[in-house]
């Protein structure tokens, strides 16, 4: 075991220097395309360059390194997680899954292990989507699920998508070339911090998820009447703030008494040209909604549609309504998922399953190939948060068991091999 926590304390050592790398001078906030996120790209690619891995950067700013196998003609296993970082971020989330990948291929190496199929480690550049609004870009890249219209969508600034790729020197009329076909896909195996309190409250440092929550991402635009704040009467006002406000309330009340597993968000909130004596005429709010349920997510978002459409009429107020970006449910692989029972048993912890209400670069990947996640316990469950804390003993407990979960992919592979000469 000791070996293991050599490993976590270099990967909690990488994690800390990476946390260097922020756009804010007293918090971590890493969003794509900027100095920081360029400046953690490099050194991850140095870091995969010094494991002996084959690198490069592809036209979405993932950063990736192979360790191929002598059959050329093998699928590959992908192991990846993101860099980039929602605003005033912790330190693990995505990082953690980069650097514990990086580990177990960096033990590969060592040991002269001579694999049945290749494996690429991949750091996606965007997963959290927090400069354009639009998640997975750098999973949706590799899976050749790409929406070409996204890179003219722009940040708060008016810079799009397509002028911060030419700044970081990418060719994104290249981006097609850098997916891997849907036919070379072995499957796809994610490290990442439990951004809940499952196994800190039941103090067991990982767990496997079973399935991650679908979402439907929504901006409402309210428009209303401006007004001077002291000679419109109260009955008189067509505010849009006050429409946004009831409806937020209103998302709250209706989601808490549906009983069932729908979780409902308005994390933004923009009232345009704001002034203390103006009744406001327009504010942009989002709304997430995600559940594991296809058809509960579906009915969900058909009530609330119906909620705003009611409040905005009693209000005589406008709305515009659009659906940004949707995904479903995602089941993660049975087999996969075995081996990971396995491994876990072999260092004698309880198994547990978990659903992810947290969305990952899985999601995305989960079109093209079977997906696994191990999830590791954070302190209390706290997440994106300054205060996210991982400790040294999980880190290693994860590694001991991602190295058997490898162990037993690359023995069953040889298998099937020679089952089939």
């Amino acid at each position: 075991m000791k070996s293991y926590k050599i490993r976590a304390e270099k990967i909690e050592t990488r994690i800390q220097q990476l946390a260097q790398y922020t756009d804010e001078p007293d918090c971590l906030s890493r969003l794509f395309g900027t100095k920081a996120f360029m400046d953690c790209r490099d050194t991850i690619e140095l870091w995969m360059k010094e494991a002996g891995l084959q690198t490069y950067i592809d036209n979405i700013g993932n950063v990736r390194g192979k360790l191929l196998s002598k059959n050329m003609n093998a699928k590959t296993l992908v192991i990846a997680s993101h860099f980039d970082t929602i605003l005033h971020a912790g330190n693990y989330d995505g990082v953690l899954g980069i650097l514990a990948g990086l580990s177990l291929l960096e033990k590969l190496v060592a040991d002269n292990i001579q694999l049945p199929f290749h494996i690429e480690l991949i750091a996606f550049g965007d997963e959290e989507g927090v400069r354009f609004d639009s998640s997975y870009s750098g999973s949706k890249v590799i899976t050749g699920n790409f929406n070409t219209d996204l890179l003219e969508k722009k940040d708060s600034i008016g810079i799009t998508l397509n002028e911060v790729l030419k700044n970081m020197n990418y060719e994104s009329s290249k981006i097609p070339q850098d997916a891997i076909p849907a036919e070379k896909w072995m499957g796809y195996f994610e490290i990442h911090i439990e951004q809940g309190p499952v196994l800190y409250k039941n103090n067991i440092a990982a767990g496997i998820v079973t399935q991650i929550v679908g979402q439907k991402k929504i901006n409402i635009e309210f428009s209303g009447v401006a007004g001077n704040a002291g000679a419109v009467p109260m009955k008189s006002r067509t505010d849009a703030l006050c429409a946004a406000a009831e409806f937020i309330v209103g998302i709250e009340r209706l989601a808490a008494a549906k009983k069932s597993n729908i979780v409902a968000t308005v994390g933004k909130l923009n009232v345009q040209h704001p002034a203390s004596n103006v009744i406001p005429s327009k504010v942009v709010c989002s709304l997430d909604i995600r559940s594991s349920s296809k058809k509960k997510l579906s009915k969900a978002y058909e009530d609330f549609n119906e909620l705003c459409e009611e409040i905005c009429f009693n209000r005589k107020v406008y709305f515009e309504w659009k659906l940004i970006q949707e995904t479903d449910p995602v089941i993660c692989d049975d087999r996969l998922n075995k081996f990971l029972k396995r491994s876990i048993k072999e260092v004698n912890l309880d198994v547990i399953e978990m659903e992810s209400g947290a969305l990952h670069d899985a999601v995305a990947i989960s079109k093209v190939a079977p997906v696994a996640m191990l999830f590791v316990r954070c302190y209390k469950g706290i997440s994106y948060n300054p205060l996210e804390k991982v400790e040294l003993k999980d880190i290693a407990t994860v590694l001991q068991i991602s190295d058997n979960f490898l162990q037993q992919l690359i023995e069953s592979s040889k298998n099937i091999f020679i089952s089939a000469m």
